[in-house]
Parts: structure tokens; C-alpha cells; sequence
């Protein structure tokens, strides 16, 4: 299976960070996000990662090459921004006509890879994605999700004022190749998953929840707090042995 890590944003919500970092380089405890995600979806088995970039690209350039995981990883520049669906449309070839992983590379947590891999293969049989999902502590920031008895997604609420409960999309998926046509059916090169896309699925999505440390890093003050967060986080605290 290959994954697309999302990687081309301005950041702009978390500045001053982002007026000389890209978001995906933003580094917590000394390692930035993107090193968190390519640790995560290899040891997930994932055989080849694509990484878009846009904004201070050079620096997100040279950092991959640097990276031990250089060998398994391309790069795909957009002059102007796509969107998270429109990135998926304009590498349909790359991903060719098997399952594909596709994050957020500016998010942080550790979940297990494999494991949702694993839940999109015995997935049923008129789901097309597979998406993660996490408990938040501030639902009005987050698309937060209704399911059915089966974990079917229902119901879709993306960043609304007093959403009903608080499971949260994790913004991580695995897609059929399906959704690529689907996508390709709006007829633009510029297309966002969560309100243009995934509301059409509604009933054909499984919904994965995971219990560890997930935390959307949307502006300096979620930074810092993922900064001491995340060091106490158990699945944190068992990796580093």
C-alpha cells in the first residue's frame, strides 16, 4: 500500500512558527511532524510514501533528503494549492488501482498503522474508506462523527458550533480507488475531502477509533500544550522504552 502524507499547507494559523518553518517541519521535542508520520506509516508496512509540498518547499525538499526513509519517499510540488482532494486527483497514477493511506502531516500522534490497514481489509463490504477517529476535548474544531451499530459514519459535522458529542474525524483514511473517480466527477483540479467529498460516502464509511494521542496542531497555543501532552501520552511513553 502507498500514503499520501499532506504537506503542502501555509500554515497560517500557526504563526510565527510558520513564517520561516513549513508546518510539516514544526518540530516537537526536537523532531519535526513530518519524522513522526514517516516512522509511523513504514512501520505500518506502507511501501512508498508521496509528500506534496508547497509552501518554503526547499526546506521540506532537503529534509526528505536527509531522511533515512529518502529511498521510499517522492515529491510532488503544487505551484498552487489543491486541496486535500485535488492533490489525491492530480496523483491518481502514483496510487495506481490499489488502497491508499492519506494524513495530515501536520497533525500529531502515534497511532498503529497496520492496525487501520488491517480494519479497512474487514471492512464491510459497501464501505469505500476507512477513516480514524479520536475522543476530543474541543469538538467545535473538528469534524465530529455520528455511527451507526456497525461504526458506519451517519452523520458528518465539520466545525459547527455545539456538535453533537465528541468523536472526531482523525483525518487519516483509507481509500479505494473509487473515491479517485468520485472526485474526478466534480470536474475541478481544486477539491477539500471534508466538506466536498466525504458527506457524499455517508453510511459507506467505517469509523476506526483509536485511544491514543492524537491532537490537530491548529495554533501556537495547541502546540505548546502537544508539547507536554504528548511527552506523558502512554503510547508515547512505551515507544521510548
Amino acid at each position: 500500500m502507498r500514503a499520501l502524507l499532506l504537506a503542502a499547507g501555509t500554515g497560517s494559523r500557526l504563526r510565527p512558527f510558520t513564517n520561516t518553518t513549513p508546518k510539516c517541519l514544526v518540530a516537537v521535542h526536537g523532531r519535526p511532524l513530518l519524522d513522526y508520520w514517516l516512522d509511523l506509516v513504514f512501520a505500518g508496512r506502507i511501501q512508498r510514501a508521496l509528500v506534496n509540498t508547497h509552501w518554503l518547499a526547499d526546506q521540506v525538499r532537503a529534509h526528505v533528503a536527509a531522511s533515512p526513509w529518502r529511498s521510499h519517499v517522492d515529491l510532488v510540488h503544487e505551484d498552487r494549492l489543491l486541496g486535500t482532494g485535488g492533490t489525491i486527483l492530480a496523483n491518481r497514477d502514483w496510487f495506481g488501482r490499489e488502497s491508499f493511506l492519506v494524513a495530515h502531516a501536520d497533525n500529531l500522534t502515534d497511532f498503529n498503522v497496520a492496525r487501520l490497514i488491517s480494519a479497512h481489509r474487514d471492512r464491510p463490504a459497501d464501505c469505500v474508506m476507512t477513516m480514524l477517529a479520536f475522543r476530543t476535548d474541543d469538538p467545535a474544531s473538528c469534524g465530529i462523527l455520528e455511527l451507526d451499530p456497525q461504526n458506519r459514519v451517519t452523520a458528518f459535522y465539520e466545525k459547527v458550533k455545539n456538535p453533537p458529542g465528541n468523536l472526531a474525524n482523525g483525518a487519516v483514511y483509507v481509500f479505494e480507488p473509487d473515491v479517485i473517480e468520485d472526485i474526478a466527477r466534480l470536474g475541478k483540479s481544486a477539491v477539500d475531502l471534508s466538506t466536498e467529498i466525504i458527506p457524499n460516502y455517508l453510511g459507506r464509511i467505517l469509523s476506526v477509533e483509536t485511544d491514543v494521542y492524537l491532537r490537530v496542531i491548529g495554533n501556537p497555543e495547541i502546540l505548546l500544550r502537544a508539547l507536554t501532552e504528548f511527552m506523558r501520552a502512554p503510547s508515547y511513553a512505551a515507544r521510548r522504552g
